[in-house]
């Protein structure tokens, strides 16, 4: 007993640090804190540390080529290009500009990370708003649209999230398998994310703007020899996802290639300096990924995910519709509270400690998990890297959301969209199995 709580108190109070991040301090700090508490208090052995690492380092490695890559595609304006082109393709349409925002941040997302779209296209698209001089209320919908977005659309691939590479690593789950699942419930996401942002915003949606207030597409790229490059390799890169599978290759191996071979020929340009890009790439990610599941293993080692399997286990037991929809709005709240990177390995570990269960209910499990752990973190300003992210990126842009208001838009833009989300995924898999 004693140990159940001092492993309970040692993570929440690792969580808070994290979350808080007092004066400034790198999540990865508390996170190797924790790690050597654990272990001190004998919670942990060095051998789950290896045991952790094996899960995680996939995850986190493919993640930090993948911001790599988005680093340089914005340096050389291929994201700034998009965005012009969508704004100018509404023709002047104030709901047509919305759609083409969300639809955008869902390609993005899908290919380049929730954590990138939210760093990257976030402050794009605050640019374009800005330059059509919308008054600060104006512009919230389309601003709420690209932060909303980044996480609820972070669903089709592997690579759209971490929390997609941890749960699919730890199962055994391939790049093409998994988009068998996923890319459909995806549609269902992005379905109830246009849903709820135009009736949450239906009232704030501008009739018409003047398309002559944007740039050119092509005044947005810096680099033109690098922007038509950026094309094939970006084909080269989802070529290499698509086969990682049938040659078992890690998918980091496929994005830390294409990301090295990516930073070489963007080193030879007057436009991105490679050794900033290295520089300012997310390896803390690497730190607190590990240091965070060793903590979370602690509670695996305590008992205390076994009594949350026998939770699941309960409801898994009453059939797919149940399953689905109590595993995904679960992870949904825990993500919320405390954070979705925990809670994918404590609902993994959950999982895989259920003994018995029906193969198709065991994948709805593992797959709600994901919707939940995806979408849930929206609820709250805490729940996500990805919306810590966000509103770092609009505090530098002058534009203050209270965490009171986002609460209460969090909640009336996400319920809904998980669970069109998650009885999407409960059709799907009811008709493939």
């Amino acid at each position: 007993m004693t140990q159940t709580i001092l492993a309970l108190i040692e993570f929440i109070a690792t969580l808070i640090i994290v979350i808080w991040q007092p004066r400034g301090i790198s999540i990865g700090w508390p996170a190797v804190g924790g790690t050597l508490l654990v272990l001190l208090l004998g919670i942990v052995s060095l051998s789950d540390v290896v045991t952790v690492t094996g899960i995680v380092w996939n995850a986190t490695l493919a993640f930090v080529a993948i911001i790599i890559i988005s680093m340089i595609l914005d340096q050389i304006g291929f994201f700034e290009w998009s965005a012009i082109h969508m704004a100018r393709l509404a023709g002047g349409n104030g709901k047509l500009l919305l759609l083409y925002i969300i639809l955008l941040g869902a390609a993005v997302t899908a290919f380049f990370n929730n954590d990138g779209a939210a760093l990257i296209l976030t402050p794009i698209v605050y640019e374009q708003i800005k330059a059509l001089k919308f008054p600060k209320k104006i512009m919230l919908p389309y601003i709420m649209a690209s932060g909303f977005v980044a996480d609820t659309t972070s669903l089709p691939l592997v690579v759209s999230n971490l929390v997609n590479i941890v749960s699919a690593d730890y199962f055994g789950i391939g790049f093409v398998e998994y988009a068998k699942y996923m890319v459909v419930t995806n549609l269902f996401a992005l379905l109830g994310t246009i849903i709820v942002l135009f009736l949450l915003f239906r009232k704030d949606i501008p009739k018409d703007y003047d398309v002559n207030e944007l740039k050119q597409p092509i005044d947005g790229i810096r680099h033109m020899g690098m922007f038509k490059a950026s094309w094939a390799i970006l084909a080269l890169l989802l070529v290499g996802y698509i086969a990682s599978e049938e040659l078992n290759i890690p998918v980091s191996i496929v994005a830390g290639v294409i990301a090295i071979a990516f930073l070489i020929a963007a080193h030879f340009t007057n436009v991105v300096d490679s050794r900033i890009i290295v520089k300012e790439a997310p390896w803390t990610i690497v730190i607190f990924s590990i240091g965070m599941y060793v903590v979370v293993y602690g509670l695996r080692n305590v008992g205390l995910t076994d009594a949350l399997g026998s939770m699941i286990e309960f409801f898994a037991n009453k059939g797919l519709f149940s399953a689905t929809m109590f595993m995904g709005i679960l992870a949904a709240l825990l993500s919320s509270v405390m954070n979705n990177l925990p809670t994918v390995l404590i609902n993994v570990l959950a999982i895989d400690g259920i003994a018995g269960l029906d193969p198709t209910v065991q994948k709805a499990l593992i797959y709600a998990n994901i919707v939940g752990c995806d979408l849930g973190p929206k609820i709250t300003p805490i729940g996500s890297l990805a919306t810590l992210l966000w509103l770092h990126v609009l505090n530098s842009k002058g534009i203050k959301i209270s965490w009171g208001y986002y609460f209460k838009i969090g909640i009336i833009l996400t319920l809904p969209t998980l669970l069109i989300t998650l009885f999407g995924l409960y059709l799907w898999i009811s008709l493939i199995g």
